[in-house]
């Protein structure tokens, strides 16, 4: 494992009230002592005990003040790297921040690649893979149940189901193993019986953790809304609304909107990621054509369609374009959206039977009338289930694969034990399920693995 000392900001870019800079390794306490002065009596960081506070200094020689700071030791392997750490607590100046940063360079430190703190608590052991992968979707969490839920894995939750399952599958590929060396003898170690029922209540937790998956997703990264219909019927003033800010331009011209637009929003403790697309209508401008070809991809991608018809202008033409529509949106939610009635003066409705998928709902974007009453229908249409504090949803693609992978094992040795196939073949497929829920602790993992996930983390953390 790499010994290097490294430093770096920990909290976000920019001008702050304060900021932290970590410093971690075996040399932390002995290169932040060099630049470092307490304004307390016989107080250095050497003499400091650990999970202590220390006021002070930090200069640059012994004369030039860069900043009063605080300065936090915490020592191996009480901290979060599980080595050496001295957390610096300085004025939020960039300057100030940059200028602490050079002087720890310049007495020994390295800097940090993005996520390195965390890759060492993990190969430290003060967590496992999915705990680890769990502090970047907190610290991206936007919603209280993606909070929940990364809170949850951090706390070991998916942690210890996964590790129980484990060690009930070594157990038995131990003894099945075990028969191989007595197989002359034909001695039967593992009960046949106790293995179906094991891998029967292993596939089915497993198969109940792949389909948390669709929840978990829409719960981490949002909801993916596309916003469409024709040209100026108010896609971007409701966009902004939505959003509450100044998102996309507004105009009374046909066809501004030439690209897709994404944001998200925070409705009711849900995620949405509005998607505002290109009016849809026939003209020979390349560029807009484009834009309308990206809107029916956007249409694919979306879970819910808001499909927004101009309610002071005739009905017809949105009745005639409601069987595509209905084409378009197989398999999703549609929302059908009467905007301007503040110039309508009344309400408008597509008469619809027998199709529970599609909701109707008539508002002014512009004035504002009824956007609560859509927001509602939103959060009804979203159908996102209720997550606990004991619940285990998987949000991480990565994790996905390697169930699907360990389910497709456990199925095999399913069907192994029914058709009573010898016990090496048993044995392998018990190993490769072992192997796959592996590689979601960590237990069982390459460089390139932990690059990969690492490299995602902010530098920092």
């Amino acid at each position: 494992m790499n010994r290097t000392t490294i430093c770096a900001i920990s909290t976000a870019a920019g001008t702050g009230g304060i900021a932290v800079i970590r410093v971690s390794g075996d040399s932390a306490i002995a290169n932040a002592s060099k630049i470092f002065f307490s304004c307390g009596k016989n107080k250095n960081l050497f003499d400091a005990i650990s999970n202590t506070v220390i006021f002070g200094k930090i200069k640059n020689g012994k004369n030039e003040i860069i900043d009063e700071v605080l300065v936090s030791v915490f020592r191996a392997p009480h901290s979060y790297t599980g080595e050496d750490t001295v957390e610096i607590s300085c004025h939020g100046s960039a300057y100030i921040q940059q200028q602490i940063l050079k002087l720890l360079v310049k007495n020994g430190c390295s800097l940090a690649k993005a996520g390195e703190f965390t890759q060492r608590a993990f190969l430290n052991g003060k967590m496992d893979l999915s705990q680890a992968e769990a502090v970047a979707d907190l610290i991206s969490s936007e919603s209280q149940a993606a909070h929940r839920i990364a809170m949850n894995q951090m706390r070991g939750k998916f942690l210890n189901e996964l590790q129980n399952i484990r060690q009930k599958l070594v157990e038995f590929a131990s003894l099945i193993e075990l028969e191989l060396d007595f197989n002359e003898e034909d001695v039967e170690f593992a009960d046949r019986n106790e293995l179906g029922k094991l891998a029967i209540s292993i596939e089915e937790y497993i198969s109940k953790l792949c389909k948390s998956f669709d929840a978990g997703n829409v719960i981490k990264n949002g909801i993916p809304v596309a916003i469409v219909g024709e040209t100026n019927v108010g896609k971007s003033t409701l966009l902004n609304v939505l959003l509450n800010e100044e998102r996309a331009i507004v105009s009374e011209i046909h066809g501004t909107t030439r690209d897709t637009i994404e944001d998200t929003t925070n409705i009711g403790g849900v995620i949405f990621r509005f998607i505002d697309t290109a009016g849809i209508r026939n003209t020979k401008d390349k560029i807009e054509n484009m834009g309308i070809e990206r809107t029916y991809n956007k249409i694919k991608q979306a879970s819910i369609v808001l499909w927004i018809v101009d309610a002071s202008q005739t009905v017809e033409n949105a009745e005639k374009m409601l069987p595509e529509m209905m084409e378009l949106c197989k398999n999703k939610k549609l929302i059908i959206v009467y905007n301007k009635i503040d110039i309508s003066k009344q309400n408008a409705n597509i008469n619809i039977t027998n199709n529970d998928k599609i909701r109707q709902a008539n508002i002014s974007a512009k004035e504002k009338l009824n956007i609560e009453l859509l927001q509602n229908i939103l959060l009804e249409t979203a159908q996102i289930p209720e997550t606990g504090y004991n619940d285990v949803i998987v949000t991480n693609i990565r994790h996905l694969e390697a169930l699907q992978n360990a389910h497709s094992a456990i199925a095999r040795v399913q069907n192994g034990l029914k058709q009573n196939i010898p016990h090496d073949l048993l044995a392998q497929d018990i190993r490769d399920c072992i192997f796959h829920i592996g590689t979601i602790t960590g237990s069982i993992t390459t460089e390139e693995i932990l690059g990969n996930i690492f490299s995602k983390f902010c530098i920092g953390k």
